[in-house]
């Protein structure tokens, strides 16, 4: 391990000696500085914010606006405890599990299971507590440094999911494992290339949205349950959530199949709405006018 990761890897390991309470307040600090500074993420953010609940007046954009940063500064500043604590200790922060039987009872069927995991929450703690119920494989993207993906390892420990690479590869992989009535975990929010997605609602706005989950659960006849690690206020903990997949994940018309799997990214969403990475550039793609340009555009 180079010097500078092993580096790395100490200091995840003393602040994990931390309590999440302090933690999470560093966190919190962490984003205020963040929306202090008003940077593209935070841009990025409030023009999600604002398509997603054009309800809200421009007072309640902006606490929510606020809210939604310091969770994103929490999400970073907890991984020290996920990571830096090992695994084991980890799962000791889980209060409560809401949903267990929906995978019990999908893992007993033997058909395969697929984990709709959003990004949401803290999906890191997740990953610990299902590959304790369960071998799981999950696709991903490789890190631009070939170091970090090494740490990564590392820091997962144990109770680490089988890593499988986002091609083609890696895709026959994750068929396979679910043809032999296995568990792989995908992110069903994460926004394909252009041309090779279908665009979909999600709260209410076309967003390109990726066929590869429903394709799969399609030809492997698995099931789908979505699931997220919900923080809890004031350091308390987590509580991990599995949820049913909407009716029409399944059809064959994939513009049918991916409003489905929106609105079961949606529902999880709904239950913790500051938690959600929503500095994700979810409504542009394909050629599409992007809002994110046009807010570049008018802060210049």
């Amino acid at each position: 391990m180079r010097a500078d990761i092993y580096l790395l890897y100490l200091c995840l390991r003393l602040a994990g000696r931390l309590p999440l309470r302090a933690l999470h307040a560093l966190g919190s600090g962490l984003g205020r500085l963040v929306l202090w500074r008003r940077g593209r993420t935070v841009q990025n953010t409030a023009v999600n914010l604002r398509l997603a609940q054009p309800q809200l007046d421009d007072a309640a954009q902006a606490r929510l606006l606020r809210e939604v940063m310091i969770e994103s500064g929490k999400s970073v500043v907890e991984l020290a405890k996920v990571w830096g604590g090992g695994a084991e200790r980890a799962l000791g922060l889980i209060r409560e599990v809401r949903g267990e039987a929906l995978l019990d009872a999908a893992l007993a069927a033997g058909r395969g299971v697929i984990i709709a995991a959003p990004h949401l929450g803290c999906w890191e703690l997740l990953n610990h507590w299902l590959c304790r119920k369960t071998p799981m494989a999950i696709l991903y993207r490789a890190p631009r440094m070939a170091a970090i993906e090494g740490l990564l390892r590392k820091v997962r420990g144990a109770l680490a999911p089988e890593q499988v690479r986002a091609d083609g590869a890696g895709v026959r992989t994750l068929y396979k494992r679910l043809a032999a009535g296995g568990t792989v975990g995908i992110l069903p929010d994460q926004k394909p290339r252009a041309g090779e997605g279908q665009f979909a609602p999600f709260f209410g706005r076309e967003a390109l949205t990726m066929v590869l989950l429903p394709r799969l659960a399609a030809r492997t006849g698995a099931t789908v349950l979505f699931a997220f690690a919900e923080r809890l206020p004031r350091g308390a903990g987590y509580r991990i959530h599995l949820l049913p997949a909407p009716p029409g994940l399944l059809d064959a018309d994939l513009a049918v199949a991916c409003t489905a799997l929106n609105r079961g990214v949606q529902s999880c969403v709904e239950l913790a709405l500051a938690q959600y990475q929503w500095q994700y550039k979810r409504y542009s793609a394909d050629g599409r006018a992007s809002p994110y340009d046009r807010e570049a555009a008018q802060e210049s």
